[in-house]
């Protein structure tokens, strides 16, 4: 295949900035100087250990050890090759770059097929968005929608579409356009019959398409048009795509790809149940919703969240399928999450679009601003379900639940609050019911604490975590020895004129690598030298050594130090073998040779104490 030019991939990586790309995919905050901090996206963490140097183009995550340069994070974040991630990035930044150098080779076939998969998905939006808008086929459908309140505006920017009744129209369509066929039945856009036959899976049903956070078409969900002619009859309301190699509705948010920089901006992001509801919602002004593939909130989502905002609300529909929704969504974030929650609360069991039609944008605007209910509040209304609150024993039940589900609340004025709110309402003393949530927290102490107690006593060999391996005084001195070569100019000539060198092998190599890149090029950028390696491990150890926490510049006593300290490596080093072969003499009876190396070790520890 043709590799892309080096020059290429530095000017690329020269006019992005990596804190603006990461920034797309993590919560970025500023910690002083250059740095940006942030939760990991590789492994789940409640504490940022993600850094982001905007300086020296990099990151680093000091818990699970990544790192890399902007293309090495868009190959993690996002599963390509580097020559697919230096695409990307030139797409993300509207750099051109020749398509000569997009062919794979063999080795990335499998990026290759996630390629055709949405190729073919980009192209089946296209083709059911041009039928809706401009066909005699999709004008009903396009009446539906702008009766809904739906504009053409909107229509056009979500490229809803129409997939006709015919269940052979959109196999015909790719033939004629050359697609591949070979990825057409994994593409889950057709329906394999038994003979291999191919029927489109969407077929009369309005279409939205769903894009994953890059903004690329991955999968349909279609809603049944109901006419005299075609009766829903036993079709389902709604139809996804099915599971494919690109769509795993576990992991996407319907408008995360839109949503994204108003969910950064504001720290809030409105979680919806359905399409059309997003979709009123930001005709409306809100453009910070999304919505879960479902009314089940997943943890692969929370953790999407998670990643982008701090505060999440829901906004369910008001119906019991809704409330319901929206009591999972709020235990799984209890367990999972540290996110805050507050619930939009819509009268008459209207869904948001239904509220919005009725009462119209500027009223929606105001409820979510202005009219959050906090969980408990939530859970007042939630408990009362099902219950004759008319009925003493009903009464007497719904309090104590509420009491159990108040332990949980932090706030201490909410909590007196809603003591009072109980208090008045169902007259109980409100000193009783204080009473009353005491002993639960203590009785709640007590069970976490005989539930320790139980892991303990059940676990007959606990199993301690292992420590990382702490480094030597010696490899901290390589490391920053190498930390000054990268970072300061001129102190490689100094360098080769110490008496010194890198005990360790992997130093050692690592210094060959950097001596080689230096004596070509004109100067020396992490960012670029990551490109420059080849081996995994090595890329991460010289993250790990540009991450350093130490003094800006070096000094001459910290150069002593190191000359000192390497020194003394290499003699340690020298006993050690010396003592090995002394061993070794012992064991044959070559007394000699033993009492030589005895007079060597003594002359060598002599040099180390002078050292």
């Amino acid at each position: 295949m043709a590799k892309i030019p080096q020059e290429t991939i530095d000017d690329i990586r020269s006019r992005t900035n990596i804190v603006e790309i990461i920034g797309q995919y993590v919560q970025l905050k500023k910690s002083g100087g250059h740095n940006y901090t942030g939760l990991c996206p590789f492994h789940n963490e409640k504490t940022p250990s993600f850094s982001v140097a905007e300086d020296k183009q990099f990151y680093y995550c000091f818990g699970c050890g990544r790192g890399g340069n902007v293309f090495r994070f868009i190959e993690e974040i996002e599963g390509l090759s580097f020559g697919e991630s230096v695409y990307r990035i030139a797409e993300i930044e509207h750099i051109p770059i020749d398509d000569k150098y997009q062919q794979l080779s063999s080795a990335e076939s499998e990026s290759s097929k996630t390629r055709q998969l949405i190729t073919l998905h980009e192209k089946a939006a296209e083709i059911y968005h041009h039928l809706l808008m401009h066909t005699t086929a999709g004008q009903e459908a396009l009446d539906y929608l702008l009766k809904r309140g739906l504009t053409e505006e909107l229509i056009i920017e979500y490229q809803i579409g129409f997939a006709p009744m015919q269940r052979e129209f959109l196999e015909k369509i790719f033939k004629n356009e050359q697609l591949s066929a070979e990825f057409f039945a994994d593409s889950g856009l057709f329906v394999v019959r038994d003979d291999g036959q191919l029927l489109d899976r969407f077929y009369q049903r309005i279409v939205f398409p769903i894009r994953n956070a890059q903004g690329k078409t991955i999968g349909f969900s279609g809603r049944w048009f109901e006419t005299p002619d075609f009766p829903a009859e036993n079709q389902p309301k709604y139809l996804n795509s099915p599971e494919t190699a690109i769509f795993n509705k576990r992991e996407v948010l319907f408008n995360l790809d839109k949503a994204r920089g108003a969910i950064r901006k504001t720290g809030e992001v409105f979680l919806f149940e359905g399409f059309m509801d997003v979709l009123a919602a930001w005709q409306s002004g809100i453009q910070n919703g999304i919505a879960s593939m479902g009314t089940s909130l997943t943890q692969q989502q929370v953790t999407m969240i998670e990643r982008m905002a701090q505060e999440v609300i829901f906004a369910y529909d008001g119906d019991n399928a809704g409330v319901e929704a929206t009591h999972r969504g709020i235990e799984l974030l209890k367990e999972s999450s540290q996110l805050k929650v507050t619930v939009l609360q819509f009268p008459e069991r209207l869904d948001p679009d239904d509220y919005i039609r009725k009462y119209g944008g500027e009223a929606f605007q105001q409820l979510a601003n202005h009219g959050r209910a906090t969980v408990f509040a939530f859970k007042m209304a939630y408990h009362r379900l099902n219950r004759n609150l008319a009925n003493e024993n009903d009464q007497l039940e719904y309090v104590e639940v509420l009491l159990n589900e108040l332990i949980e609340v932090d706030s201490l004025i909410e909590q007196d609050r809603y003591l009072t709110q109980l208090s008045t309402e169902f007259q109980i003393s409100r000193e009783v019911l204080q009473q009353q949530v005491r002993q639960l927290k203590q009785q709640g102490r007590q069970k976490r604490r005989q539930q320790h107690q139980q892991v303990v006593k059940d676990v007959a060999t606990p199993v301690r975590p292992v420590a990382p391996r702490k480094k030597t005084q010696i490899e901290k001195a390589e490391e920053l020895l190498l930390y000054r070569l990268f970072h300061e100019e001129g102190f490689n000539q100094r360098f080769k004129s110490l008496p010194i060198h890198f005990p360790h092998e992997i130093y050692q190599e690592l210094y060959v690598l950097f001596d080689t890149y230096v004596a070509t090029e004109a100067e020396f950028e992490v960012a670029r030298f990551l490109d420059f390696l080849q081996d995994e491990h090595l890329r991460q150890l010289v993250i790990q050594i540009a991450s350093l926490n130490v003094p800006i510049e070096s000094s001459q006593q910290e150069t002593n130090d190191l000359i000192r300290l390497l020194q003394s490596a290499g003699i340690v080093e020298a006993i050690q073998q010396k003592k090995i072969q002394q061993q070794l003499a012992s064991q044959q009876g070559n007394q000699q040779l033993e009492l030589e190396l005895a007079m060597e070790i003594i002359h060598l520890t002599k040099q180390l104490k002078q050292a």
